[in-house]
């Protein structure tokens, strides 16, 4: 029987954790913090295309909680499901059979979080 991910939960975990890594290691979060909004801020690209290509970095790392939290992003920042899609079928092409199973799993996160469904 297939597992089912629910990237609320996956999030909500994670941040728990890091919120014991925040009390626990307080400068190496802050600094962390501190270049996330550096570099997510709006420069040359806005900040949605830097969500779109966090989420491509989140595929091509095989990481969870990552493709939970820009999926989520995405939502908030107006990212259309035809945006989600063609970064999607770049990390498919770049990374072949197993990217295609995380693409599958960031366009499930962008839907959980109340993204565009299909019509």
């Amino acid at each position: 029987m297939p597992m089912t991910k629910s990237y609320q939960a996956i999030i909500a975990e994670t941040t728990a954790n890091v919120g014991k890594l925040r009390k626990d290691i307080p400068d190496v979060m802050q600094g962390f913090y501190a270049l996330s909004g550096a570099a997510g801020k709006a420069g040359a690209l806005d900040e949605k295309t830097k969500e779109l290509i966090a989420t491509a970095l989140s595929v091509a790392a095989r990481c969870d909680p990552c493709i939970g939290y820009h999926a989520k992003a995405l939502v908030r920042l107006g990212a259309t499901r035809a945006e989600l899609e063609d970064v999607l079928g770049m990390c498919i092409y770049m990374g072949g059979g197993p990217s295609l199973m995380y693409a599958a799993a960031a366009l499930g996160a962008y839907e959980e979080f109340g993204g565009e469904k299909p019509a």
